[in-house]
């Protein structure tokens, strides 16, 4: 009962910490819509188009409404990260090690910090620069063309830049599991190198199955996958490393204990 007792204070926390953002970002709404516009708008500019034209529409009355819901959540969720990752850590915390409780702390503070790296990445960079790929797929009206015009509708324009902060976000994440699962001996860094092969090949599947069907954006996921990986196999061997240092120092500390030990019986002998 103490168990389920502390697990629901817990989740009051979390579920408090997440509809009070959500609240906040749905009252500031179309603000963030239009933050998130502003990529948009950086495209228009890379493909010579006017960015105080740029429109988006919705096709249905409650559209825009349900967008603003959705955007919402998602804010709420990533401002109320924070507070549900730690009301998580809080809740295994007595239950483990002071050594592990140790080890696990960094990596609950390198997980956001990443997750933003990626979402910051994608804002930049990427969404820029998908949005400028299908702008160009325009094509201006003559006497031979009819006119085509990209006005995308505002719940598809969130749904694609949700899709790769939430893609990009979930990738970087790779340092934190590999080397988490380093330092509990599940991964080695000689693993990670013979595996290197098929890595490739899963990132760019991954990046095919994760992000819109272009091919800028599944390379642009792709690539960082791999460098990541790369920055995995960095980190699983400087953890190895760490810890051989710190087996050797406990033998070393062990071995002169017991020479002492053993140091004090013959004298006393």
């Amino acid at each position: 009962m103490e168990h389920l007792i502390e697990l629901r204070r817990r989740l009051m926390w979390s579920i408090g910490g997440f509809f009070i953002a959500f609240l906040f970002c749905f009252f500031f709404a179309k603000q963030l819509f239009n933050l998130l516009v502003i990529p948009f708008k950086w495209a228009t500019q890379w493909a010579g188009l006017d960015p105080h034209k740029v429109e988006l529409i919705y096709t249905a009355p409650q559209e825009f409404f349900f967008t603003q819901v959705k955007l919402a959540m998602f804010g709420g969720m990533v401002i109320a990260f924070p507070l549900i990752a730690t009301q998580i850590y809080k809740f295994i915390a007595p239950g483990l090690y002071k050594n592990e409780r140790n080890a696990f702390l960094p990596f609950l503070i390198a997980s956001p910090i990443l997750f933003l790296m990626g979402a910051s990445l994608v804002y930049f960079f990427f969404t820029p620069m998908v949005m400028w790929f299908f702008l160009a797929m325009q094509q201006a009206g003559t006497d031979d063309q009819v006119q085509i015009s990209l006005l995308p509708k505002v719940s598809e324009y969130l749904s694609l830049i949700m899709t790769l902060i939430f893609s990009f976000g979930l990738v970087f994440q790779l340092p934190v599991v590999t080397s988490l699962m380093a330092r509990v001996g599940m991964l080695s860094s000689e693993a990670l190198v013979e595996k290197r092969k098929w890595a490739i090949v899963i990132a760019f599947v991954v990046a095919a199955v994760l992000t819109p069907p272009d091919p800028i954006s599944q390379i642009g996921l792709a690539i960082p996958t791999i460098l990541l990986y790369e920055v995995s196999i960095w980190s699983a061997r400087l953890i190895e490393r760490n810890q051989e240092r710190d087996r050797l120092a406990r033998e070393k500390r062990e071995a002169a204990e017991a020479a002492a030990e053993k140091a004090a019986d013959a004298s006393s002998t």
